[in-house]
């Protein structure tokens, strides 16, 4: 499919101090599901001094519910009551942003009355009521586009939250089906999404989460997320999503593709100066790398 690859006009997205889409890099970071409010809060302060040393912007994410865990008996988070008031807590002590994640249309309300940024999981990409109610809450909302999908498709995705009144609009690339409980990413599908004009976002976790793998949870291959960030920082992205936690090994949920919080200073420093290279060359050039 034809695409063209140059957008006429790139919006932006401002989350609190946060502009995604803008002159600087945006870490978008935090557990994988909301354990309890001393790991929240410990994730959010750390990520926020990380952030604000490298020049950052940062937005914390935490999810109250995973609900499309492999198997019955694993754990999904502290559900939308007691998880709306652990992100109510890192907003008003962290003093950060905050992003999760809905699943129905009767969670779209509650939510967006405490979080910034609202996303649409990779696997309800398409469900058009939840994309409708969160384009009508009047947050950014997050769109990560399904293994399933051709990074093309993301037009349909677009027009249903535009047409519902959504001005704020981020899409993230989180790695496409290769075989059976795999995921490749094809960085072609940056290049293409930002051609509709919104920010495009890279999930360097989840890219290299081997969905299912472990029987009953997933598996994952962490050591690959840095490789796989530089790229996607120097192809072009606006922003990095990236799971981490004090201790992977003992998190509640995708532990294998985290990284750990005390590595998270250099990684970011190293993020930034791929940024910064990216950036000089599109500058010398006098137009975007695309």
């Amino acid at each position: 499919m034809a695409t063209r690859l140059n957008p006429a006009f790139m919006n932006t997205v401002r989350v609190g101090q946060c502009v995604i889409g803008g002159s600087k890099l945006c870490i978008i970071a935090g557990p994988c599901v909301l354990e309890n409010e001393y790991i929240a809060l410990k994730i959010a302060e750390i990520m926020r001094h990380i952030t604000e040393k490298a020049d950052t912007g940062y937005i914390f994410k935490g999810s109250f519910d995973k609900a499309n865990r492999s198997s019955i008996s694993s754990f999904r988070g502290p559900g939308l009551d007691k998880g709306l008031s652990i992100l109510s807590r890192v907003k008003q002590e962290i003093r950060v942003p905050l992003l999760t994640d809905v699943h129905c249309v009767t969670q779209v309300k509650a939510v967006s009355e405490v979080v910034d940024v609202i996303q649409i999981p990779a696997f309800l990409c398409r469900q058009t009521d939840l994309l409708i109610s969160a384009a009508k809450s009047g947050r950014a909302v997050n769109v990560k586009k399904g293994q399933f999908m051709s990074p093309w498709e993301i037009g349909n995705v677009i027009e249903k939250l535009t047409t519902s009144g959504c001005n704020r609009i981020m899409l993230t690339e989180r790695g496409t089906c290769f075989g059976y409980n795999n995921l490749v990413v094809d960085f072609r599908s940056l290049p293409v999404m930002r051609s509709y004009g919104w920010p495009v976002i890279f999930d360097g976790t989840h890219s290299v989460q081997q969905p299912g793998a472990l029987g009953k949870s997933s598996g994952g291959q962490r050591q690959f997320v840095p490789f796989l960030c530089r790229a996607a920082v120097v192809v072009g992205c606006d922003a990095l999503f990236l799971e981490v936690h004090p201790d992977p090994e003992k998190a509640l949920s995708d532990g294998p593709n985290m990284i750990k919080l005390s590595s998270m200073e250099d990684f970011i420093k190293q993020m930034v100066e791929f940024w910064q290279i990216t950036k000089k060359i599109e500058k010398s050039n006098g137009k975007k790398i695309q």
